[in-house]
């Protein structure tokens, strides 16, 4: 082979050694521009706080579809303070009403009086300000059921009014008694309505079930959960087994109700 042929062998491999180099740089120029596009995408539709499973981003609302639910929505034949919205959606808008004040948790807080002053809460405080909202006094419903049942509240050595209605244990004891008890399996979510009262666990914690719902028709709930995730309306009925599930609709001559003035 010539002196010529060399030189053009040699031409020829750098040029197709440039424009290999060439889709190099455009397939990462490419992929970098992909991956802006997405980055930008998810700074622009975030997923909502506290989607925790794949359900999650599938929350349905009434109405959402324009279709009949599958799961109809109740409504209590009570309505305690005369608003015209009945004692369920009363106590769904309280606990929303709630967790729009972003307290902070703070589980080792104690108030003379009871109620939180300082702008902290725990998931029993969800629940007192819920029932409130629809017309009742949770604190002094307590309290009175304290005085007339000492036996039925495991955990009260001596009553003390200050925290007693904001232990979730008592809640459980008081609601045993005064709510209506119902299912604490998932599997018929229309069983489960807003405004209902769960309870989870040893009596760990307790919350208050949306009107949303997962694809599967499993509602969120509302709650105060720890520290870390806050006051929140959040897919999460799975985070501990549930152990009780309540629907407040008091007898009108049980002896303990108490409305708000």
């Amino acid at each position: 082979m010539g002196q010529t042929d060399r030189s053009a062998g040699r031409a020829a491999r750098r040029a197709m050694l440039r424009r290999a180099a060439r889709r190099q740089r455009f397939l990462l120029l490419l992929g970098l521009a992909v991956c802006v596009m997405a980055a930008v995408a998810l700074l622009r539709h975030p997923r909502q706080a506290g989607e925790t499973n794949g359900n999650a981003s599938e929350a349905l609302s009434p109405g959402d579809t324009g279709l009949e639910s599958p799961w109809p929505e109740l409504s209590s034949p009570l309505d305690a303070d005369g608003d015209g919205v009945d004692d369920w959606h009363d106590i769904l808008q309280g606990a929303r009403d709630y967790i729009a004040a972003e307290p902070v948790y703070n589980e080792y807080g104690y108030y003379d009086g009871g109620y939180p002053d300082d702008g902290t809460g725990v998931c029993t405080d969800v629940i007192w300000s819920a029932l409130r909202a629809a017309g009742y006094d949770l604190k002094a419903m307590l309290d009175r059921d304290v005085e007339l049942h000492p036996g039925w509240y495991c955990n009260i050595d001596w009553p003390e009014p200050n925290i007693d209605f904001r232990r979730v244990g008592n809640l459980d004891d008081f609601f045993l008694h005064h709510a209506v008890s119902l299912t604490c399996s998932l599997s018929e979510p229309a069983e489960w309505q807003p405004g209902d009262i769960v309870v989870f666990g040893d009596r760990a914690h307790i919350a208050i079930c949306s009107d949303r719902r997962r694809s599967d028709g499993i509602p969120w709930i509302i709650h105060h959960g720890s520290l870390e995730e806050g006051p929140v309306e959040v897919d999460a009925m799975d985070r501990q087994p549930v152990t009780a599930h309540y629907r407040w609709l008091p007898a009108a001559d049980d002896p303990v109700l108490i409305t708000v003035p």
